[in-house]
């Protein structure tokens, strides 16, 4: 039996399997990126993480109409760290799409031609060697390196300047000519394979802690406090690319890597400039036949298109560009034993087992855990206690156990019993869950919702995260504290903790280890938080498929949070037009639509939505442009568009202060309808809604 015959392919998914797994993934993934990156307490190995998007992808690849706005390809790399300062990036550093196969490289091609409508015009690129390191910015200011950060959440990283000056490649002054007067240059930092290796061996000696790949000691050894640590460290850069520029310096891609050479950057020689699909495929078989002697750890190619001109246009998709693509390297296999399955319960109730492994390096990583995603899948698998599995890490990161080794299983070896009731103290009943349509999915989750300690801590630890509340000082430690003792319950518990605490703050204090200082900085952070954004609001209630771009579209949508949730109220009672003004919104569907009826309909979570509003200040949402013509007008973009494409018009209606609806209603002030319009403008033409053609368009918001 091989692999393919144990692992369900993606392409073999229905789409109610493949709704089910999108959102147990969304929960999944978001729950480990609050105790990794900002509880500093995590579950799972990297490996596993990466396998978890890795999954998310490829199913939201294949059905792209199930994208959720919570999907862990809609965010950035890591909240950045407490430690170091924050450093907003001028122009946020975004992720790569991945690609795994000749197959998907083609088809990248043609996307972009597609996009730019080249026709049968070959496209030309750039194909660098992907390195395996960590993200990093440089900004220099006439010529002088003034700042240094990582890449952080994509827009906001740590101040890391002092530990990158000890970079012997990171030039502190540009050489030569050319240069914008402001630039910010952007490259991996990375261990060579020896260095590494003299690391490690010079730590066993000391009795020290080792790591488990160059990649994670470039991280840990940049992030030091102490700069002369780093600079103890054989860290490398190379520079690929950049951020905010003062004034454009090259044409091309090409141009760009042969500039920054020239201004004294460390560049990939092997880097190269081809032509077409065939050249992207042909760059990838000579970049991995290469990789064994680089003597420095790369997981794929990059795929950029080489005309800037072109990149512009192409512009952007969610958090990653459309002129850009990963290609990655073959997966990595090893055996070992499955020791034991736990069962993890996330914010929203989703239940997903975990099987824990004999520790094995895949790849130069050590692999401990792996997700079994569902009942289902081990069921499929027929996976057992002492089993012998087979774990491979596809892109050199990712763990999966694709097989078990049948001839291998220990005599007595029980199928596994999935448990029918939450691991929690309530040892409340798991239920599977059902699609809107009625069909019962593989998502069991427990039905204690705040009652269920499990889910009530995540919501918590989801309310205070980064891209929530950000309170911080909030941490895991405090938080699981404030809860196990009964002072934090709620989210507005944390907003009255001072004034119900300031009679025993010794006792807080003694209890927590804290000092008066950080007492202080803690409700002082606390303070600060009371007001707040309104999408910051929204995205903090948790409330399911709402994640951060749709509770922005929310925010714009109602202006302010009186009419966010007088809305809300509404929909709950299942009032049509308020459903209907919902469903009119951009990025708004049905999903979303009933989770928030569901949130809302729920009187504790009302009075939790009450008790937090009477402590806080919520401010409206950023307001649009109100000085062009389209201004605070609704907008329908309906049938064939033939001047520019539909992602184009709808940045540039946007841009220009309207709001583009995917749905008309009485709301809608204008359908711009091209050839091929069909039922939207048949309604729009019903509620006599101005229509108009993409010429007539194009003259109103150019004129």
């Amino acid at each position: 039996m091989t692999a393919k015959d144990l692992l369900k392919p993606v392409e073999d998914l229905t789409e109610a399997e493949a709704d089910a797994e999108l959102a147990r993934l969304a929960d999944e993934i978001a729950g480990h990126d609050m105790r990794y990156y900002q509880q500093e307490a995590p579950t799972v190995s990297d490996a596993e993480y990466d396998a978890l998007k890795q999954r998310n992808a490829a199913i939201e690849a294949r059905f792209p109409h199930l994208v959720r706005d919570n999907s862990p390809s809609l965010r950035v790399g890591a909240a950045r760290a407490e430690t170091f300062a924050p450093v907003e990036h001028g122009v946020p550093m975004l992720s790569l799409d991945n690609a795994f196969s000749n197959d998907d490289a083609v088809e990248f091609d043609a996307r972009v031609r597609r996009f730019l409508r080249l026709g049968d015009e070959v496209v030309a690129y750039t194909a660098e060697p992907k390195i395996d390191g960590l993200s990093a910015s440089l900004r220099y200011e006439r010529g002088v390196l003034v700042q240094g950060a990582t890449r952080g959440d994509g827009r906001v990283g740590e101040d890391v300047t002092e530990n990158l000056r000890t970079v012997g490649e990171i030039p502190h002054r540009l050489k030569g000519s050319g240069w914008p007067e402001v630039i910010e240059v952007r490259g991996e930092v990375y261990f060579g394979h020896d260095d590494f290796a003299a690391l490690n061996a010079a730590a066993e000696a000391a009795g020290q802690r080792t790591y488990v790949n160059p990649r994670n000691a470039a991280s840990g050894s940049l992030r030091q406090i102490d700069p002369r640590i780093t600079a103890q460290r054989s860290l490398r850069f190379f520079a690929y690319a950049w951020g905010l520029l003062s004034a454009p310096f090259a044409q091309t891609q090409w141009e760009a890597l042969a500039a920054l050479g020239a201004w004294g950057f460390q560049v990939t020689p092997q880097a190269r400039r081809v032509e077409g699909a065939q050249g992207l495929v042909e760059a990838y078989a000579a970049m991995e036949a290469l990789r064994p002697h680089l003597g420095f750890d790369i997981d794929g190619v990059v795929y950029k298109v080489d005309r800037l001109d072109w990149q512009a246009r192409l512009g952007f998709v969610s958090r990653s560009p459309r002129w850009a693509i990963a290609r990655k390297f073959p997966a990595q296999r090893a055996r070992t034993i499955l020791e034991a399955i736990d069962i993890q319960v996330g914010r929203t109730g989703a239940v997903t087992p975990v099987a824990r492994l004999h520790p094995v390096t895949v790849g130069g990583v050590v692999v401990e855990n792996a997700t079994l995603h569902n009942a289902d899948e081990i069921a499929r698998l027929d996976a057992r206690i002492g089993d012998t599995v087979v774990i491979q890490r596809a892109g050199d990161v990712i763990p999966q156990i694709v097989e078990v080794v049948l001839d291998e299983r220990p005599d007595g070896a029980e199928p596994y019993v999935f448990p029918t009731h939450c691991p929690c103290p309530l040892h409340t009943p798991l239920a599977r869950e059902t699609t809107t349509g009625g069909a019962e999915t593989v998502v069991r989750r427990c039905t204690g919702e705040f009652a269920c300690p499990f889910q009530r801590i995540e919501h918590l630890r989801h309310f205070v995260s980064r891209r929530a509340f950000d309170i911080e000082g909030l941490g895991e430690k405090q938080l699981q504290a404030f809860f196990d003792e009964g002072l934090v319950k709620t989210p507005a518990d944390i907003f009255t903790l001072e004034e119900r605490d300031r009679a025993s703050l010794k006792k807080l204090k003694d209890r927590e280890r804290m000092g008066e200082t950080s007492v202080k900085n803690l409700f002082a952070a606390i303070e600060a938080r009371r007001t707040i954004p309104l999408d910051r609001f929204i995205y903090g209630l948790g409330i399911r498929h709402i994640g951060e771009s749709t509770a922005v579209a929310l925010a714009r949508g109602y202006g302010t949070a009186e009419a966010f949730l007088a809305a809300m109220d509404k929909v709950a009672d299942r009032d049509p037009e308020a459903m209907a003004e919902l469903d009119a919104l951009d990025q708004i569907g049905a999903a979303v639509i009933e989770a928030a009826a569901a949130y809302f309909a729920e009187d504790h979570n009302r009075r939790i939505v009450q008790d937090l509003v009477s402590q806080l200040t919520i401010q409206e949402a950023e307001r649009p442009k109100t000085d062009t013509a389209v201004a605070g007008k609704t907008v329908v973009f309906t049938g064939a568009l033939e001047r520019m494409t539909r992602d184009e018009a709808k940045a540039q209606a946007e841009a220009l202060g309207a709001k583009v609806a995917s749905s008309v209603s009485k709301k809608t002030d204008i359908v711009v309808a091209g050839p091929g319009a069909g039922s939207k403008l048949k309604t729009a033409t019903d509620l006599g809604i101005q229509v108009m053609t993409e010429d007539e368009w194009l003259a109103l918001v150019e004129a």
